[in-house]
């Protein structure tokens, strides 16, 4: 089940970073949503690596081929398998890592948890695995385009540069004319400037995404244990170097009174909304038909291209010199995942409702 995600649409994964492919298959999926491929890869394009000067060199043309649960440009309602094969793999260049633990990574965890590990590039616990999130969360973005929901993330914040928290000061429409994926095009070139910085001093630097769900309906989520927001919790929490999640006026919130920061209800165009939306679009865990708002923190990539100090598997001090090609950056390449993620948990809780509500 650890490599299973979701209730009714099921996404399971498989594969390894240096493995010849990664891939999944998609269970739940409803009948007869037309299948875009060009928006599908166009999805994978953005995750992909190589894809500027702010990320890893690693070339991979990641081209999804999809195995089954599609005809006619239609989803069949079988399961959607696919695959993404690996075809830019420098194994050798992990050759020095086979006996010792990089800091902050997966390296000591994973070796006592099964007493072997895959050390080509973090092998199961490589970002590259999130292929398999982006392929389940774009298919189900077409699916809640039938329902007039969308989902858009962006680079909020990377080290201390960040944005405003209000949502509603950016266009939407620039998020990708810039490698960052900030649609404040002044912020995106400090963010760049710095992304450059870390990266020619060996380092790397986290930040924020930013991700706003519209058009969700009232409803969505359950009262108790499967909250809407535990469950976008859960699906965020589980990408590769999350550290956080919050939503509506999150940790902030926390500095105010009741009387500053409770949403008043009213009357508009014939249906009950909410003057403000401190909550983020989700009240009682139940989804309450505003604009559904989070934010992810990234940590710094734990990868580090200059010498740290650090024990072999036998426990020894030795020092640790990484080659290879490694992103100083994460936000870039995760935006899409963060849409993914939301997608698949927005359509599994529509789903779950309709069977709720016959």
């Amino acid at each position: 089940m650890s490599n299973t995600f979701g209730n009714i649409l099921r996404l399971t994964t498989f594969g390894e970073s240096h493995g010849e492919a990664v891939g999944g298959v998609i269970d739940g999926y409803p009948a007869g949503v037309a299948i875009d491929m060009d928006f599908v890869q166009h999805q994978l394009d953005r995750r992909r690596p190589g894809q500027s000067r702010l990320t890893t060199q690693r070339h991979e043309a990641d081209r999804v081929e999809l195995l089954s649960g599609v005809f006619e440009g239609q989803s069949t309602g079988a399961p959607i398998g696919f695959v993404v094969r690996n075809t830019n793999q420098h194994s050798h260049d992990y050759d020095n890592l086979r006996q010792v633990f990089r800091p902050s990574h997966a390296d000591y965890t994973y070796y006592n948890k099964y007493g072997i590990r895959d050390h080509r590039g973090g092998g199961r616990s490589s970002a590259r695995i999130t292929i398999s999130r982006c392929v389940g969360g774009t298919l189900a973005m077409l699916a809640l385009r039938q329902f007039g929901i969308s989902i858009t993330a962006y680079t909020s914040q990377v080290g201390t540069i960040s944005l405003s928290p209000d949502y509603h000061a950016y266009d939407f429409r620039h998020i990708d004319d810039n490698p960052v994926r900030c649609p404040d095009p002044l912020k995106a070139h400090e963010m760049e400037e710095l992304i450059l910085q870390v990266k020619n001093d060996g380092d790397t630097v986290g930040g924020v995404i930013t991700c706003v769900i519209q058009g969700c309906p009232v409803g969505l989520g359950e009262p108790e244990f499967g909250k809407l927001h535990a469950q976008l919790g859960n699906a965020m929490l589980s990408i590769n170097a999350v550290k956080g999640f919050e939503y509506g006026d999150g940790f902030s919130g926390a500095c105010h009174r009741g009387s500053e920061v409770n949403d008043i209800f009213t009357a508009r165009s014939g249906h009950i909304a909410t003057l403000t939306n401190h909550s983020g679009g989700i009240q009682g865990g139940i989804s309450n038909g505003e604009d559904i708002y989070f934010r992810v923190a990234f940590k710094p990539v734990a990868t580090l291209l200059r010498p740290q100090p650090t024990v072999d598997i036998t426990g020894h001090d030795t020092q640790l010199q990484v080659r290879g090609r490694h992103d100083p950056c994460v936000l870039p390449r995760a935006v899409p995942i963060v849409e993914s993620m939301a997608a698949m948990v927005i359509l599994d809780q529509y789903l779950l409702n309709k069977t709720v509500h016959l």
